[in-house]
């Protein structure tokens, strides 16, 4: 419940009555209770803090999901092999987005699903619209699934358009400057930035590298979200970086207490050492991937080439990833090549629209015997 400047509070719901009125209730494990009053009253939040610090009775059984809704579509979906077959990131995260859906709409029913119902569900993340792409891919999944098993014969989410989501920023050659001189060689941050912009890598895969996948001038990556194997040779600024780091530990990066980094935790780290360089909001760790596949294209690699860095599964994926870089580099050559052909003009000389020429080709024109036939029908 909520919308602008309006406080969410987690588990509650609301609905409207036959009566018009708002009816408002707290929902957790497929329970509900109602709540008192009006949100923000004394006895509505009296009434949420209790339902909120109640835990569950201990062996207290979860309400079994009922025939034919949400919920136990989920529970066959998770046992499914289209699920499973997911790596372990992706299986982590369409489980975290499919239970936040269930937390609210676990209980309606599958094949009651209508337009109208999807587009109130993704037209309410409009302050999330990255999220809202994601939540209406995950609802698609489950209503597929859900017409393979028979459950249901459409699919309410056809048709349906979440909010363009923004693009992530690409690093720049000015932004990257900044950052190398605020983390100089041999920091840990400077290690971790080396790492995600020389490898063109995922921080998912980035953080969990070991020193024993570098192998001569090469370093070993197996893509957890995508499974794809690597070897990338080693660019000499990383080289450098590697060569003044620690080898004590396993993996390359770790914490201040010599742990390695969970993805959460890298992330918190690179966006902490990217504020502190005093770079702009839009400076992503994810931008440093598009940066490496930009500058392979300023430097003319083919889309296979880059490719095989990125580890992108087509073509199409890594176009997207360089289509400014090869925009500008075609503007530029478009542009030199006006510049050499004096300002865009043909020479004077081989032309036939300059005083001159012009003059000779009506002369040649006038000396010209026409065909019979064609001979003008008065004289000047």
């Amino acid at each position: 419940m909520g919308g602008r400047g309006v406080i969410r509070l987690k588990y509650v719901h609301a609905f409207r009555d036959r009566t018009g009125r708002m009816r408002y209730y707290f929902r957790r494990h497929g329970k509900r209770s109602a709540l008192p009053g009006l949100p923000g009253s004394s006895e509505f939040m009296a009434g949420y803090a209790a339902q909120l610090n109640s835990p569950p009775k201990e062996g207290e059984p979860r309400p079994v999901a009922a025939p034919g809704t949400f919920a136990a579509l989920a529970i066959r979906y998770f046992g499914s092999p289209q699920y499973l077959r997911l790596s372990a990131t992706s299986r982590s995260n369409y489980r975290r987005v499919i239970d936040s859906f269930l937390e609210q709409h676990g209980h309606r029913r599958v094949d009651q699903m209508a337009r109208a119902h999807v587009d109130v569900v993704i037209g309410g993340m409009a302050d999330k619209p990255g999220a809202g792409i994601i939540l209406l891919k995950r609802i698609r999944t489950l209503i597929r699934y859900a017409m393979a098993l028979g459950w249901t014969d459409r699919d309410p989410t056809a048709g349906v358009k979440a909010y363009k989501s923004k693009e992530i920023h690409t690093w720049n050659e000015s932004e990257i400057t900044t950052f190398e001189k605020h983390w100089p060689e041999g920091s840990r941050e400077r290690l971790a930035f080396s790492l995600l912009l020389y490898t063109g890598q995922r921080g998912s895969d980035v953080h969990r590298m070991l020193w024993a996948d570098i192998a001569a001038d090469t370093i070993r990556v197996a893509q957890r979200k995508t499974a794809t194997k690597l070897i990338i040779p080693i660019h000499d600024d990383l080289q450098r970086v590697l060569a003044m780091a620690n080898r004590g530990d396993a993996t390359i990066l770790v914490t201040a207490y010599c742990q390695p980094f969970t993805v959460k935790g890298f992330g918190n780290m690179i966006s902490t050492a990217i504020r502190d360089a005093g770079l702009p909001a839009r400076c992503k760790a994810h931008g440093l991937r598009k940066a490496a596949a930009r500058r392979l294209a300023e430097a003319g690699c083919s889309a296979s080439e880059i490719a095989a860095i990125t580890g992108h599964k087509t073509l199409a994926e890594v176009e997207r990833y360089t289509r400014a870089a090869d925009q500008e580099r075609l503007a530029r050559q478009a542009i030199q090549r006006q510049s050499a052909n004096q300002s865009g003009k043909p020479e004077l000389d081989k032309v036939a629209n300059t005083t001159e020429g012009l003059t000779k080709i009506n002369s040649l024109i006038a000396k010209m015997a026409l065909p019979r036939g064609l001979e003008p029908l008065f004289s000047p």
